[in-house]
């Protein structure tokens, strides 16, 4: 008993001393949102982009066991109508690429790709894909305007403080809307660029998450039109768009043993 009631006098102590600091970054909502507008600003000033990147996605199954999916990919953004990307995971390895007019996505893992047309920039394949129950990994930090696109529906911005990510010193920012949480950990210094992106969904029990970390950031690349054209590997199907579903990252549902 005495053990148990120490215990909770520690606890608390920690609680009101933790709570002060946190009180007080939480109420740094300019802070936060100077330092979002920050980054979207010199993201929109970066005409190519290279990254890499390593992705969790979180499922509730029936039992109400959480479980991570993690894949790993690269990037490559020439704005405003080029972009490539690639996303390796444990159930699917998909190549995406886009030359502003069509976009074909390639899985590996089924020697197959199909392709849709849809002339005009990246941010309007970011919205195509996603009326068709696709997503490219991060996409919304590759939006031309992220703050305006994301800052919209905000309920509730707050400045957390400082954080490492990948050896990185960062500004944590936390933001609130209605369906979602969804955190930055954004790179300090003279290039504000996103290091990890964490988004929570609040409309589904158990909270699952969406983990986006970026390795490997880089600007001013070179890139040409050949790194934006697909050549079909010997032997790979052209197929319809319902083949796409079977390209993500998380399995079908096991099927009982017969």
């Amino acid at each position: 008993m005495k053990r148990s009631c120490s215990m909770m006098l520690r606890a608390g102590a920690f609680l009101l001393l933790a709570l002060p600091a946190f009180s007080q970054a939480s109420a740094n909502e300019d802070d936060a949102k100077q330092i979002f507008k920050a980054m979207s600003d010199y993201l929109a000033s970066q005409k190519t982009i290279s990254a890499t990147f390593d992705s969790a996605v979180e499922v509730i199954t029936p039992a109400m066991e959480k479980i991570q999916f993690a894949s790993s990919g690269t990037l490559l953004l020439s704005r405003p109508e080029a972009i490539k990307a690639t996303r390796t995971g444990g159930y699917s390895d998909v190549e995406m690429v886009f030359d502003g007019k069509t976009v074909t996505i390639f899985g590996k893992n089924i020697n197959g790709y199909a392709k849709i047309d849809a002339p005009g920039s990246v941010d309007e394949l970011i919205d195509t894909l996603r009326d068709r129950g696709l997503a490219i990994p991060g996409a919304d930090l590759l939006l031309s305007n992220v703050y305006d696109t994301l800052i919209g529906d905000v309920l509730e911005a707050k400045y957390i403080g400082h954080g490492v990510v990948g050896g990185v010193e960062c500004d944590h920012l936390a933001f609130r809307n209605q369906e979602t949480d969804w955190q930055l950990w954004i790179e300090r210094g003279d290039n504000p660029i996103p290091r990890k992106y964490v988004i929570t969904t609040k409309s589904v029990g158990a909270a699952p998450q969406y983990t986006l970390t970026i390795n490997d950031w880089k600007t001013d690349v070179e890139m040409s039109a050949a790194d934006f054209t697909f050549t079909p590997p010997e032997g790979a199907q052209q197929l319809g768009q319902d083949a796409l579903a079977e390209l993500n990252d998380v399995p079908p549902p096991a099927q009982p043993a017969q």
